[in-house]
């Protein structure tokens, strides 16, 4: 192979209601809402998450893009004790967890909740 990907610099959510989507990552998780060209998409880290609304898609796009499809898994350095309590603060139900799980460097200890669009969100963090 004559190259090797780095990192994820942004993923694409297609979701129902953009401001009901933004009000759960900023809330819920602490993500920066950004506008960028009239979008808008959710900061953290060095990452982002752009985000469409459903039938009003940017091209290109997904050839089924689909609210409520994602499967996705944050890490966060906090312990899961303080995300745990300010979850339930901003009444967002955890699904399960604490349990341990396999990320892309080891072990990890995860939460799962779900967002507006009942996409599920793994919050996790390395021992």
């Amino acid at each position: 192979m004559e190259f090797v990907i780095d990192h994820l610099d942004h993923l694409v959510l297609t979701v129902a209601n953009i401001d009901a989507t933004v009000a759960f990552y900023t809330s819920a998780l602490g993500m920066e809402l950004i506008t960028f060209r009239y979008r808008k998409a959710l900061r953290f880290g060095e990452q982002k998450i752009n985000l469409h609304q459903a039938g009003k898609e940017f091209e290109p796009k997904a050839i089924r893009p689909t609210p409520g499809s994602a499967d996705l898994c944050f890490i966060t350095k906090a312990p899961l004790e303080q995300v745990i309590s300010h979850l339930n603060a901003k009444n967002c139900p955890i699904e399960l967890g604490p349990v341990t799980r396999d990320g892309a460097r080891g072990e990890i200890l995860s939460i799962y909740l779900r967002d507006p669009d009942l996409n599920l969100i793994e919050v996790s963090n390395y021992p």
